[in-house]
């Protein structure tokens, strides 16, 4: 797939403390920035007061859904000089946007269902694609599995459990690693995303079209828990987000 892409000038217009450690920030989007759930978009921060050895670019998958009026990302805050610049921007700060890119978006063939496979900040391009989903009311059978320590650095978990109530056809299944951690009680699965969960959850491991988003060793991890389980790796599509 091929998108044209082309730069903008976007002002920041709020930032907000989504999970612990994590923030969301919305930019306006430009009128001709169309984009397809699951995409990404570079983001160039102009004339920072400091930059360091990383850079004033950073590559993230689009949060929000083409049918929002902002571009919305959201991101781990190490300690960078990018992502202090972020934290401490007051609004109508102007960044440059790239984009989009990449091809991590849903399958059309609607008969097939949908299966994410997300660990913390890999998340972001299923919080848009599930919500267009919904906006849509697309026919696609979709299986979230989203796996956090705890329900404290769970971004989005509101959002997602809000989808499965607008659309019938999207099932949520978080599950909690270090949930001996928290501070708040969870109810739902704990531990890592593993064949006995995915079999519990899923009417047939073959058939689906899987989507892996997250940290390097998790998206491998994840892959071979897929293969081993006799998933074609043809249908297996990954993102894999590092450097948070």
């Amino acid at each position: 797939m091929s998108t044209a892409t082309s730069a903008h000038a976007a002002p920041l217009i709020k930032r907000e403390e989504i999970a612990e450690g994590t923030m969301a920030f919305h930019f306006a989007k430009p009128a001709d920035f169309q984009f397809r759930p699951g995409q990404s978009m570079d983001l160039t921060l102009l004339n920072p007061p400091e930059t360091d050895a990383e850079g004033n670019s950073r590559t993230f998958s689009i949060a929000s859904a083409p049918f929002d009026n902002d571009l919305m990302i959201a991101t781990r805050m190490r300690d960078t000089a990018f992502k202090r610049v972020l934290r401490k921007a007051s609004p109508e700060l102007q960044v440059k946007i790239d984009g989009p890119g990449g091809s991590f978006v849903l399958h059309r063939k609607s008969e097939r269902p949908a299966v994410f496979l997300a660990g913390g900040i890999g998340i972001t391009p299923f919080v848009s694609i599930i919500r267009q989903a919904g906006h849509d009311k697309s026919p696609h059978h979709m299986y979230l599995f989203y796996s956090n320590r705890r329900l404290e650095d769970a971004a989005f978990l509101d959002v997602l459990s809000e989808a499965t109530e607008q659309n019938p056809n999207f099932h949520l299944i978080a599950t909690m690693t270090g949930e001996d951690k928290s501070h708040r009680q969870w109810k739902g699965e704990t531990g890592h995303i593993n064949k006995d969960m995915l079999t519990k959850h899923l009417p047939s491991l073959q058939g689906p079209i899987y989507y892996l988003a997250g940290p390097p060793a998790m998206v491998a991890t994840t892959r071979r828990i897929l293969i081993e389980a006799g998933v074609d790796e043809d249908d297996i599509r990954a993102e894999e987000f590092s450097g948070y």
